[in-house]
């Protein structure tokens, strides 16, 4: 099975999509609650931040127009005609993965 598959599946309707993220994300939060002694609410809490900040750095990804698409009188030339928002929550929750770990194990260097 393709990835492009994988991520049709994963992103078919707004509850699927939920349910990818969060099944993507606990691992990353037991890890830094069970492995590196965060409190419940401080993982989440950061995650929370992480999250929505990545989530601005993934949103141009394949927002580029190709031409193809009608615009509509009123309509932001630069809109994106498909933006694939499930997609990208998904994308966004993957990335949040690695950059949330990285910084929980970044904290004992800090002396945090």
């Amino acid at each position: 099975m393709t990835l492009t598959r994988i991520l049709d599946r994963a992103t078919a309707s707004i509850p699927r999509t939920l349910a990818v993220c969060i099944a993507l994300m606990l691992p990353a939060l037991a890890l830094a609650v069970w492995g590196f002694r965060l409190s419940g609410f401080g993982a989440g809490a950061l995650y929370f931040v992480v999250w929505w900040t990545l989530l601005f750095a993934v949103l141009p990804f394949r927002a580029a127009p190709d031409g193809s698409e009608v615009v509509v009188p009123g309509q932001d030339p630069g809109a994106p005609h498909r933006p694939q928002m499930r997609r990208k929550a998904v994308w966004t929750t993957l990335v949040s993965d690695v950059v949330f770990i990285a910084a929980v194990a970044a904290f004992p260097l800090a002396g945090l």
